[in-house]
């Protein structure tokens, strides 16, 4: 094996040329993958730690979505159009789903949470007729944002990292809100007025039809990361979000029709019902429709007591059940046992881990890694083509040198252990530079803390401080990859160096 090295070194030194050429190859797209993958595994790291640590937890209980829908902690995305807003379901049978949360090993703390979309706004009515008419604002400066109100006593227990500016959380069945840094901003340049402790806001439902309450600005609080992707957000009472989260006794309510009904309609014909004399009223029957007195519309309504009762906040519902483990590596191993659980008892729930939780984050993040990985592919397939090529062409010119080989009593295992000698040799060193290169790139870059502002793209990027997470797994995975690679195109040259005989060798010499 030692003579197969020395040979194999000496034959890189003498095809200087090629080997450059191959070398610079392959140290261009080593770099190139240990850069991405170190990009997307910050990305994703910085991600699950913000997301697990301030809004999603460990794993998140809620409802199975219908067909065609995802449901996450920030809403439902569907597939399907519809002219209605789809709302996140609450979730059923609450007191059986925390039996067996409680009566399940591992987790260190629960708490409950209601999730929704609105629009805040001062004065008497929703006004954005300055955002349209001013060109110096952006998507940034509409102060759109999410709702989100925990259990009162367990949320802020689970979820303790809030960083206030000024004021406190909202006091129980009241209608307080604590803002975001970001809302308060947007407002102040949306309104060019300072929106301050004690102010009263507008706030409407996004995803709701007409939903707008009046409240009280009790605390102005920053992200627990300051480059989160996380939209910015306002925390207020279960009672106050219910409204917005369509969380009604109503809106599960289904009512059968009575079993009689008045079938006077459906036995006329079209020209009973369409005709003339269906619309025509005898001119001394007027008094019975334009009446003298006040209309009691009380009356014509009837008993609405049951509407009222349907229209009225469930203080009973939560959209999901947040959970913290005690280890985190065993997250997916309770997220198993709990749906097996759940399904055995026949309840209509998901269990998801922060990531599926995330969908509309982590969507976008994942979406870039496939499209990185594909380019990623694209590339080395072109790489290792040329590569291919390249020794293929430097078997025809050692022609004779791989004939004398064989002349001499080289057995063909010899010949082909020296050429993947080679191949392993070059691929290796060209790796390691390409790493150094990659790791020199990484660090200037990192040094000079490059950040984002733009929601949209730190939603997309996972973030607003770019920056770069090399890992052991990548390194070692990137080598391999790299080396595997490297063999397997030069399968096709050694197969070809295999059939020069020592005769072929004297008739390419002559």
């Amino acid at each position: 094996m030692k003579e197969i090295l020395r040979l194999a070194l000496r034959n890189l030194k003498e095809h200087k040329s090629k080997t450059i050429i191959i070398s610079l190859f392959l140290i261009f797209g080593v770099a190139i993958v240990v850069l991405g993958n170190s990009f997307l595994e910050s990305v994703n790291h910085g991600l699950e730690k913000d997301f697990r640590n301030n809004y999603t937890g460990d794993i998140v209980i809620g409802t199975k979505p219908q067909k065609g829908q995802i449901i996450d902690l920030f809403g439902v995305n569907s597939t399907s159009f519809t002219t209605d807003l789809p709302q996140i379901p609450a979730i059923v049978d609450l007191d059986k789903v925390l039996k067996i949360v409680n009566e399940q090993k591992g987790i260190k703390s629960q708490t409950k949470m209601i999730s929704a979309q609105c629009l805040a706004a001062k004065g008497l009515e929703m006004d954005f007729s300055d955002f349209l008419d001013r060109d110096d604002l952006g998507f940034d400066d509409m102060p759109i944002s999410m709702l989100f109100a925990g259990e009162n006593e367990t949320y802020w227990q689970t979820f303790p990292q809030v960083n206030f500016v000024s004021g406190r959380a909202p006091a129980p069945g009241t209608n307080e809100v604590m803002i975001d840094t970001r809302v308060q901003n947007a407002f102040n340049s949306l309104y060019r007025e300072d929106l301050q402790l004690g102010d009263t806001i507008l706030v409407a439902g996004a995803n709701t039809n007409g939903v707008i309450r009046e409240a009280v600005v009790v605390g102005i609080f920053d992200p627990p990361q300051k480059n989160s992707a996380m939209f910015q957000i306002i925390y207020c009472n279960p009672e106050f979000a219910r409204s917005f989260a369509d969380l009604t006794y109503g809106a599960n309510f289904k009512q059968e029709l009575p079993d009689s009904v008045d079938l006077e309609l459906s036995s006329m014909d079209e020209d009973d019902l369409f005709g003339d004399d269906f619309f025509e009223f005898e001119e001394e029957d007027n008094s019975d429709y334009m009446a003298d007195s006040p209309v009691d519309y009380d009356s014509i309504l009837g008993d609405t007591s049951l509407r009222d009762e349907l229209n009225k906040t469930d203080d009973g519902a939560w959209h999901f059940i947040l959970l913290k483990c005690q280890h985190q590596n065993e997250t997916e191993k309770i997220i198993a046992e709990l749906q097996q659980k759940f399904d055995r008892e026949g309840l209509n729930l998901q269990v998801l881990n922060w990531k599926a939780a995330a969908y509309s984050y982590s969507g976008t993040v994942d979406g870039i890694g496939l499209v990185f990985n594909m380019l990623i592919i694209i590339l080395a397939i072109v790489v290792f083509i040329i590569i291919m090529n390249t020794m293929v062409i430097s078997v025809i010119e050692r022609t004779s040198e791989i004939g004398t080989m064989r002349a001499i009593g080289a057995e063909k295992s010899f010949v082909r252990r020296l050429f993947f000698a080679e191949s392993v040799m070059l691929t290796f060193v060209s790796s390691v530079i390409g790493i150094l290169i990659a790791f020199i790139v990484m660090a200037i870059f990192n040094a000079c803390n490059v950040t984002i502002t733009n929601s949209i793209a730190k939603m997309i990027l996972g973030g607003g401080l770019l920056r770069f997470r090399p890992t052991a797994s990548i390194i070692i995975t990137t080598v391999i990859v790299a080396l595997a690679g490297s063999i397997i195109s030069n399968l096709y040259p050694v197969r070809s160096a295999l059939k020069i005989t020592p005769l072929k060798a004297l008739n390419h010499g002559e």
